[in-house]
């Protein structure tokens, strides 16, 4: 067994699964009724208590880490687990699917990453939803819960920690050249990218800029305050300066990061 407990106060008890650890962050919620493989490797996640509303979670299993188009995994957003938790209704215990290669509690054990079943997911959604941003900890019995404090994971530069520290390039034989800051990228936007013809040199968050190495500069998604992200800021801002800037796009925390760029502020929503 083990408790969710909320920094207002409010607790739900449930059956631990996955690896058995105490674990801190914030809570978030994911609406989609399949892709737990997909979100739980989404860096985007880093340090996220990841709540699923779906009732059954597990009921696929979890495919084997395989290599597919330009070298990226098939089936993974990312090289390994990223939430901290998994907070779920239910949870499957006999999967059954063609590519399921193990259970969603044996992958979960593998990775150390301890997971929570038997929660009102519903009521749980409806607080965050209500309240905003909220921290929690999961902690299993026996574990003293002052031994476990509230971590607010974003006052830390999570973008550093997901991003890779060396440029990498997929589909060297494109026709134009893209340039992605890693700032916490999903393969699959890789992937999307040398599907329609580019030649991707991926770089890390910091990384300098020159309009002269690329077509096109698209910033990725990624996790925490982008306010973080002094480096990347600047970066950018210098290639959208110059008298003929090549086009800049991006995703999810990289449209935050376009908006600082260009002097705009940005906010935590609820």
């Amino acid at each position: 067994m083990a408790t969710l407990i909320l920094e207002d106060g409010t607790t739900f008890k449930g059956r631990q699964f996955g690896a058995s650890m105490s674990v801190s962050g914030e809570i978030v919620f994911q609406t989609g009724m399949v892709g737990y493989p997909e979100a739980l490797t989404d860096p985007s996640y880093r340090c996220q208590l990841l709540t699923l509303t779906y009732p059954l979670v597990g009921n696929y299993g979890v495919p084997m880490d395989e290599e597919g188009e330009f070298g990226l995994s098939k089936w993974f957003e990312s090289y390994k687990i990223h939430a901290a938790a998994l907070i779920i209704g239910e949870l499957s215990e006999s999967p059954s699917h063609w590519s399921s290669a193990k259970s969603l509690d044996q992958w979960l054990k593998e990775q150390g990453i301890p997971g929570l079943q038997g929660v009102d997911t519903r009521c749980l959604t409806k607080k965050i939803r209500e309240k905003g941003t909220l921290l929690g900890k999961l902690i299993v019995d026996g574990t003293p819960e002052e031994s476990i404090p509230f971590d607010n994971p974003d006052k830390r530069n999570l973008v550093r920690e997901v991003s890779m520290k060396e440029p990498k390039v997929f589909n060297h034989s494109g026709s134009f050249h893209i340039t992605v800051l890693d700032c916490g990228i999903k393969y699959n936007q890789i992937r999307c990218l040398a599907q329609r013809g580019a030649r991707v040199t991926v770089v890390p968050w910091d990384h300098p800029l020159d309009t002269a190495d690329f077509d096109g500069l698209f910033v990725s998604n990624g996790p925490g305050d982008p306010q973080l992200c002094q480096a990347t800021i600047n970066n950018v801002r210098k290639v959208i300066s110059v008298d003929q800037p090549k086009p800049v796009f991006g995703i999810c925390l990289g449209h935050q990061l376009l908006s600082l760029v260009i002097g705009a502020k940005t906010y935590k929503m609820k």
